[in-house]
C-alpha cells in the first residue's frame, strides 16, 4: 500500500511538472485512479478544454458510484460489424450503461474543445446529443470517427473527450482483448473504487 501510495505521489507530481506547475502556472491536472481487479488505471482529466464532462465525472467518482462498476464492454475494429469501426472499452456504475445517474449534460463537443479521440483518450458514451450520464470509455487506438464530424453516431456530433490514461495502458489493452461475445467481455472487469488524487478544479465548485 505504501508503495501505491508512493507511485500514485509521484504521478502527482510527474503531472505537475508536466504541465509546467509553478508560481505562475496552471494547477496540474486532475488525476483519478480506477482500482480494477486487473491492476489500477491512472486518468489525467481535462478541465481546462472539458470543464462540464470532467465536472460530471468528478460527481460520480466523489459519490462513491463507480465503486462495484465495470469495464462491461469491449469493442475491437477488425471485428466491428459497422462501416465506421472503433476500438474501445466501455465501464459503467452497478447500474448499468443506461444509468439515469445524476442527470445528462451538455454534449462538449471536440470541434469546441480541441480534443481528439486518440489512442488512451477518455470520452463518454451517450445515445443522442447532451444525453450522456455516468458511462465513459477508453479509446484504445486512434479513432478520429468518434470525433466531431465523424460518422461513428449517425448524428455526427461526435462524444465529448475529457482526458486520457496517465499509466495502466497496459491493461487497458488486455481488456480489450479478453474473451467476449457480442461485445461483452465473458468477465466484466470490477472497479472496486474510483479515487481523486490530487485538488479538485477550481471550475468544479462553480
Amino acid at each position: 500500500m505504501r508503495a501505491m501510495k508512493r507511485v500514485v505521489a509521484g504521478l502527482v507530481v510527474g503531472a505537475a511538472v508536466l504541465s509546467g506547475a509553478a508560481a505562475t502556472a496552471q494547477p496540474a491536472r486532475p488525476l483519478v485512479i480506477l482500482h480494477t481487479t486487473q491492476g489500477d488505471i491512472v486518468l489525467q482529466l481535462d478541465a481546462d478544454h472539458a470543464p462540464i464532462t470532467t465536472c460530471n465525472f468528478l460527481r460520480y467518482v466523489e459519490d462513491g458510484r463507480y465503486a462495484g462498476g465495470s469495464f462491461f464492454r469491449t469493442v475491437v475494429a477488425e471485428t466491428n460489424d459497422n462501416p465506421n469501426p472503433i476500438d474501445v472499452i466501455q465501464a459503467a456504475t452497478t447500474a448499468g450503461s443506461d444509468d439515469p445517474g445524476l442527470g445528462p449534460i451538455p454534449l462538449e463537443r471536440t470541434r469546441d474543445t480541441g480534443l481528439r479521440h486518440s489512442a488512451g483518450s477518455i470520452s463518454m458514451a451517450r445515445d443522442g446529443p447532451d444525453t450522456a450520464t455516468s458511462s465513459f470509455f477508453i479509446v484504445v487506438k486512434d479513432t478520429p470517427a468518434l470525433d466531431f464530424g465523424g460518422a461513428r453516431n449517425p448524428d455526427g456530433q461526435g462524444f465529448a473527450a475529457f482526458g486520457s490514461v496517465l499509466s495502466g495502458m497496459e491493461i487497458v489493452e488486455a481488456i480489450q482483448t479478453a474473451p467476449a461475445t457480442d461485445e461483452q467481455l465473458a468477465e466484466p472487469v470490477v472497479i472496486g473504487a474510483a479515487t481523486l488524487a490530487g485538488a479538485r478544479p477550481a471550475v468544479c465548485d462553480r
